[in-house]
C-alpha cells in the first residue's frame, strides 16, 4: 500500500497506473486514501474497522471533493469509528441532505405561515441556490457563507446581503434543530455593510417620469406601477393582487397578505378604478398582473433596470412610491391618522394603547384622500 504525504498540486499530478487501480494513502492521515483508476478517475476512500471487520466508505470524487475537504471528512468519520459508531451508516442518512432538498423542506415545515416567504425564496434562489444546491448541507462551512455575502456586498448590494445573511441564519438554526447539523456556520460572522435609513422621496416631476415611462413599458408591469403611485399600497400587496380581492371601488387584502397581519381595505380613486378597468384578463388566473396566468409578476430586478433606462432618476427604489404617496397625502393636508391608515400602518400614531382601543376605520377620509391624490396624480401626467 503505497504511502505518501499527499498535498493539492501532488493529488492533480499523480500518475496513473498502467492498468486497474491503485490506492494512495495520506500520509498522517490513517485510512484515508485516494483511489486512482488507468481511466483516469479519482477518489477518495476511508479505511476502517468495526467490531474488528474492515470496512471501506466513499467520500467522493477528485476534483470535486479536494484533498483539504477530504481531509475534513475523514476526521468526522474517524471520531465515529473510533467511538464504535459505524460513519458509513450515519453518512449513508444525511447523503441526500443537499442544501436544495432542505431548504425545500424549511419553507414547507418552518416558513409555510411567513406571508414573505416567496420573496424569502426568490432572494435564494437568485444568488444561494444556484451556487449550493447540490452541497450537503452539513459541509457548508463560514468560509462558504462568507463567499456568498461577499459576492453581493462586491456587486453593490450591502442591504441585500443583510437580508440574506438574516435567512441563511434562520435556515441554520433550523438544520441544528432537526439535527442536521451540529454547528450554525453563521455563528458570529459580522453583518455585511451597514443598512440605512432611507429618505428617498420623488418630486412631482419625478414622479410623472416615473408615471410615463410605467407607460411605455405597459403591461403587466407599468400598470402595476402606476397602481402603486394611485394606492400608496406595499409592492406585494399589488403585484400578487387576486380578482376574488377587488371589491367594487376597494381593494380588501385579509390578514395573510398585509405585512402586519391585520386586514386592510384600500379605496380605489378614479384613475385607480380606469387602470384596473384597462387590464386584460386571463380567464383561467386568479391574478390581476401576471403574464402566463399561473402567478403574478415577479422579476422587478428587470423591471427597475427598464424604468432606469428609460428615465435615467438618481439613486430611486420602487419602494420609494410609497414614501412619496405618504409624502404627497400629507402636503395635500391628509391628517396623520388618515395617511397611516392609507398605508396600512399600526404602529405610529395607531400604536400602542391607541392601536387597541381606536378601532375607527378612516373608511370615508381613506377614500376622500386617495380621490385628491389620484386627481393630483393626473394633473401632473
Amino acid at each position: 500500500m503505497p504511502k505518501r504525504a499527499l498535498t493539492a498540486p501532488s493529488v492533480e499530478r499523480i500518475k496513473l497506473p498502467e492498468k486497474g487501480q491503485i490506492d494512495i494513502f495520506d500520509q498522517g492521515y490513517p485510512g484515508l486514501a485516494l483511489r486512482v483508476s488507468y481511466g483516469g478517475r479519482k477518489s477518495w476512500a476511508f479505511f476502517y474497522r468495526i467490531g474488528g471487520k474492515l470496512r471501506r466508505m466513499s467520500f467522493g470524487t477528485y476534483p470535486a471533493v479536494s484533498l483539504a475537504q477530504a481531509r475534513e471528512a475523514w476526521r468526522e468519520a474517524r471520531k465515529n469509528a473510533q467511538a464504535g459508531r459505524d460513519p458509513a451508516l450515519k453518512r449513508s442518512s444525511s447523503s441526500t441532505r443537499t442544501f436544495a432538498t432542505v431548504l425545500d423542506d424549511w419553507f414547507k415545515r418552518d416558513q409555510a405561515n411567513n406571508r414573505s416567504s416567496e420573496s424569502t425564496r426568490r432572494l435564494l434562489d437568485l444568488d444561494v441556490t444556484p451556487v449550493w444546491q447540490h452541497r450537503l448541507v452539513g459541509d457548508i462551512d463560514r468560509a462558504d457563507v462568507t463567499d456568498i455575502l461577499d459576492r453581493i456586498v462586491d456587486r453593490g448590494s450591502p442591504i441585500v446581503a443583510r437580508r440574506v445573511r438574516a435567512h441563511l441564519h434562520r435556515f441554520f438554526v433550523w438544520c441544528v434543530a432537526r439535527g442536521y447539523i451540529d454547528a450554525n456556520p453563521m455563528m458570529y460572522l459580522p453583518k455585511p455593510g451597514a443598512e440605512r435609513k432611507r429618505e428617498r422621496v420623488l418630486s412631482d416631476r419625478e414622479l410623472a417620469r416615473v408615471w410615463e415611462a410605467s407607460e411605455k413599458i405597459g403591461w403587466p408591469v407599468g400598470a402595476a406601477i402606476q397602481l402603486l403611485i394611485l394606492t400608496g399600497a406595499r409592492r406585494q400587496e399589488i403585484t400578487e393582487l387576486r380578482r376574488a380581492e377587488l371589491k367594487d371601488d376597494v381593494i380588501e387584502l385579509g390578514g395573510n397578505r398585509t405585512k402586519n397581519g391585520h386586514p386592510h381595505i384600500i379605496p380605489l380613486s378614479s384613475p385607480a378604478l380606469r387602470t384596473l378597468k384597462a387590464a386584460p384578463r386571463l380567464v383561467s388566473s386568479t391574478f390581476v398582473f401576471t403574464v402566463n396566468g399561473r402567478r403574478p409578476i415577479a422579476s422587478w430586478s428587470l423591471t427597475k433596470r427598464r424604468l432606469d433606462a428609460e428615465l435615467g432618476l438618481p439613486d430611486w427604489r420602487i419602494h420609494d412610491l410609497r414614501r412619496t404617496v405618504a409624502t404627497g397625502l400629507q402636503k395635500l393636508g391628509t391628517p396623520l391618522q388618515v395617511t397611516e391608515a392609507i398605508l396600512g400602518h399600526t404602529s405610529g400614531s395607531r400604536g400602542g394603547i391607541v392601536g387597541v382601543y381606536q378601532r375607527y376605520d378612516y373608511a370615508n377620509e381613506k377614500r376622500a384622500a386617495l380621490e385628491a391624490w389620484g386627481a393630483h396624480v393626473m394633473a401632473l401626467v
